[in-house]
């Protein structure tokens, strides 16, 4: 039923309007009616009004600048006008503020009749439409060649029921709205029953018409139901529902308050049923649990612990799955851990490093709890086994790179914490790779170049002091310099020069 507002400032006129509406049989009920535009403007403002009715010329405001203002209120309404005056300005005015239509005084009953039919017929495909764009955004988009609800789905308002598909549940052809509506209507009793695939994967909003005057107690026995239609089909899922009937306006708001409520409390152990009525308890947050526990593990991966981490992981897999651990707790950990490991691991990794997220989110549409958790380890060690060939691959890298570096500052003064600014890692790590690589010390390595190129220069430079050989390669002091050349070249300086000289 559409609601109706009539002003005109004649009350014969709005006695006959009423009269013809009412005798109509059209879908129309006339509301109220003023005598005056401002009048006609705060009905506007204090009533659902579909249809205005004016006169254009009226007391204290008129009919277009009455229609201009009301559509500011709501630019869905519409407006008929109502002159004696056949002017074209007026009509070229009205055109502006999209009047629906245009009649004159005296109004013969059947022009009213056609213009009003018209008018019913733009609001109910205008409602249609805007029946079916209440559930654009929650609806797959897959599914939307189906979403055909016509204006009698406004009529009454709607329970609101959201399903998750239990997270590590075998996947079911049943899972299908084509068989859990009807089944549904026929456990409920009542028609029509809407059910929909929503854009989060396996997961189905379910609509049921609900009286106004329907009372709240109604909810637990449509939810045994409900549960008796998923046992039968052998589903698992989790339910989240209102008890208090929604208008179909409200739908968003309630999928998307229900839908979260299932993101935080599902759990990967058994299906649970919220009632999101005003009862319903605060839940536990856990995510300052998980980020410090991801935190662990991701210490280990940076360390290369990988028999630490797999053994700890696979502990801490078996504890969660006797506990009412969130899935979306699980998912984060999950997401956590393979974002480690991808900035661990090198871009161009084979089969690894850009695409971990991917192959972990995959897991966790496994069908069993225990096919995710061996998925998992099995990734872990593959990535554990890429991150250590790869860093013995960057090692030896490094450490090419850090004698290039040595052998081209043989005369300056080059220190661990020189390098490690340099190259961006640890004064230790570059201890480990000089360990590793040289089989000596940084410094051992660092001083046996420079012996090596004071040999070089006495060599070239015979007549070269060893004092100015020493200063050039920055040792500073002659005699620790002689003394360095000695525990490398196993003779001093002088010594070696000597050797040098042909004999006579």
């Amino acid at each position: 039923m559409y609601q109706a507002i009539i002003a005109e400032d004649s009350k014969p006129i709005q006695r006959n309007l009423k009269s013809l509406l009412a005798a109509s049989g059209l879908p129309v009920e006339v509301a109220a009616a003023a005598a005056n535009g401002e009048e006609a403007l705060e009905l506007c403002r204090q009533l659902p009004v579909d249809i205005l009715i004016t006169d254009i010329r009226m007391p204290k405001m008129d009919g277009l600048t009455l229609i201009d203002e009301a559509k500011k209120i709501n630019p869905g309404l519409k407006a008929v006008l109502i002159s004696g005056y056949n002017d074209f300005e007026y009509t070229r005015r009205a055109l502006n503020l999209q009047v629906c239509d245009y009649l004159l005084k005296p109004v013969v009953p059947g022009e009213l009749m056609e213009v009003m039919q018209r008018v019913v017929d733009r609001l109910g495909e205008e409602r249609a439409a805007d029946s079916s764009s209440v559930l654009d955004g929650i609806v797959d988009p897959a599914a939307c060649g189906t979403l055909h609800l016509d204006a009698s789905f406004r009529e009454e308002p709607k329970r609101v029921w959201v399903l998750r598909r239990q997270p590590f549940t075998v996947p079911s052809d049943r899972w299908d709205p084509a068989v859990i509506a009807p089944a549904l209507a026929e456990a409920w009793g009542q028609a029509p029953v809407w059910v929909y695939p929503t854009r989060t994967e396996g997961e189905l909003l379910l609509l049921s018409n609900a009286s106004p005057g329907e009372p709240l107690s109604a909810a637990p026995a449509l939810l045994e139901s409900l549960k008796r239609v998923l046992a039968a089909f052998g589903l698992e899922a989790s339910a989240a529902y209102s008890p208090k009937p929604a208008e179909p306006r409200q739908i968003p708001d309630e999928y998307q308050r229900m839908s979260r409520l299932l993101n935080e409390r599902l759990t990967i152990g058994r299906p649970v049923v919220l009632d999101a009525g005003p009862s319903l308890q605060p839940s536990e947050p856990h995510e300052e649990s998980i980020e410090r526990l991801s935190g662990v593990y991701t210490d280990m991966i940076r360390r290369l612990q990988k028999d630490r981490f797999l053994l700890q992981l696979a502990g801490q897999l078996n504890a969660w799955k006797e506990t009412a651990l969130p899935a979306a707790g699980l998912e984060r950990f999950v997401a956590r851990l393979a974002a480690a490991f991808e900035a661990s691991l090198p871009p161009a990794a084979e089969g690894g490093g850009r695409n971990v997220l991917e192959q972990a989110g995959r897991l966790l549409g496994q069908p069993s709890y225990g096919g995710f958790c061996s998925g998992l380890l099995a990734l872990a060690g593959e990535c554990f086994d890429e991150l250590q060939a790869s860093n013995r691959k960057s090692g030896s890298e490094l450490f090419l790179k850090i004698d290039e570096h040595l052998r081209t500052n043989l005369y300056a003064q080059v220190t661990m914490n020189d390098l490690a600014l340099k190259f961006h890692v640890s004064p230790s790590y570059i201890s480990r790779i000089m360990k590793r690589y040289s089989q000596n010390t940084f410094v051992h390595h660092f001083l046996e170049l420079k012996i090596h190129e004071a040999k070089r220069l006495m060599e070239a430079h015979p007549q070269m002091l060893i004092k100015d050989i020493s200063d050039a390669l920055c040792f500073h002091d002659q005699h620790y310099f002689s003394k360095v050349f000695k525990e490398f070249a196993g003779c001093s300086p002088s010594e070696y020069r000597a050797a040098l000289k042909p004999s006579v």
